[in-house]
């Protein structure tokens, strides 16, 4: 195989053309309910990986963007997981309205920090490798299409394990950090619904007939916040809450959708019985609650190995010449949590740098685009 640096060499003379598949993949609505946008990018990438030589396949899902797998190698040979998402948190005409731009070396766009820059650096990371002629490891590709909304409408999580297993180490192109952070832990993530129902009336002619839906939320929303956990590493926000119709009307529907991050099982656990209490609980008579589990993403755990695969991959870093980095936990869910899972060392936040994802405020550092793909192409030379 070439020299590292001779690597390096394939990302400069191929700017041009790295930056033209960024924007294809960048200028197409595909968020997470759009199916058939999160299919389409599957069927460019698709397309160029077969030319590099990979096996490309897919799990179909009805009502969620497809997994796409992609293999190449000596079946003999123990195998690498690279990975990341297809998906954005962005809805139909964001692209049209905000398209792929580049100006004073920041670049702006629907997911191009998360993570349409970190799937590019995948694809031109193994094309070149391959074209050097690469064997040191056999290698796996998993790209999820739903992974913004934890894979709540597919059987993505389990399929992505039974993939991922066995795999000596892991590699996930997610969203990079300006001070050049790279991820070994992350909190688990979990949704729930609470539904309140009360009794309408009329605000004016009988009030007293009513049971408000609201005030009876109201009284739960400060005990579902009031189950964070500081120490624990637990947190709890009531992010998104409605209720009643009319300002004149005793509501008699309400509801508050309800974001958890845990850092371990144990606390996800306590909450889980937590919620199932504050729902049976009752401040407004002849008012009844329902908690319902929405998604539940799990958390990167912290590996010794993963701690062991960074330190080794600082040092090769080091030897190039790029940034030096630190290895942090966040409070941010990814698929990594399935590699972590099955016991797989693995390095999160490969992807390009940037700020602000799932805002309007996204943006992303073009030259990172360029250094991160030889970064990758020397860990997976040397490692």
């Amino acid at each position: 195989m070439e020299d590292v640096v001779q690597l390096f060499d394939k990302v400069d003379q191929n700017r041009e053309a790295m930056v033209d598949t960024w924007k294809l993949l960048v200028d197409r609505d595909c968020g997470s309910e759009n199916k058939a946008g999160v299919d389409g990018v599957g069927r460019d990438v698709k397309d160029f990986l077969e030319k590099c030589g990979f096996k490309v396949w897919f799990h179909e899902y009805e009502k969620a963007g497809n997994m796409l797998v992609a293999e190449y190698g000596d079946a003999s040979k123990p195998f690498i997981v690279l990975t990341g998402h297809m998906d954005t948190v962005f809805g139909d005409g964001t692209a049209a309205a905000r398209p792929f731009t580049i100006k004073d070396g920041k670049v702006t766009g629907p997911g191009v920090l998360d993570m349409k820059g970190g799937v590019t650096i995948l694809l031109y990371a193994v094309r070149f490798l391959l074209e050097a002629g690469y064997n040191r490891y056999r290698i796996k590709i998993i790209l999820a299409g739903d992974e913004e909304v934890a894979h709540g409408n597919s059987t993505a999580s389990a399929d992505y394990e039974k993939e991922a297993k066995g795999a000596v180490m892991g590699f996930n192109l997610e969203t990079g950090f300006v001070d050049n952070s790279v991820v070994i832990e992350r909190k688990g993530v979990a949704q729930y619904l609470f539904e309140v129902d009360g009794v309408g009336a009329h605000a004016g002619n009988n009030p007293e007939d009513g049971r408000s839906a609201v005030e009876e939320l109201a009284h739960k929303i400060l005990d579902i916040q009031a189950e964070t956990d500081w120490q624990e590493g637990t947190t709890v926000n009531c992010g998104v809450i409605a209720g009643g119709t009319v300002a004149n009307a005793v509501p008699e529907h309400a509801w508050v959708k309800v974001d958890v991050r845990f850092k371990t099982t144990a606390g996800m656990e306590r909450i889980e019985k937590a919620f199932q209490t504050i729902a049976k609980k009752q401040y407004v008579e002849s008012t009844t609650t329902c908690c319902k589990k929405l998604v539940v993403f799990p958390p990167m755990e912290r590996l010794e190995s993963s701690e062991k695969l960074f330190e080794r991959a600082e040092a090769i870093a080091e030897k190039y010449g790029f940034p030096k980095a630190k290895a942090i936990a966040v409070g941010g869910g990814s698929d990594s949590a399935h590699l972590t899972a099955c016991g797989i060392p693995t390095l999160c936040a490969l992807g390009v740098r940037g700020q602000f994802n799932h805002t309007e405020r996204e943006w992303a550092e073009e030259e990172s685009l360029f250094e991160r793909t030889k970064l990758l192409m020397a860990l997976l030379s040397e490692l």
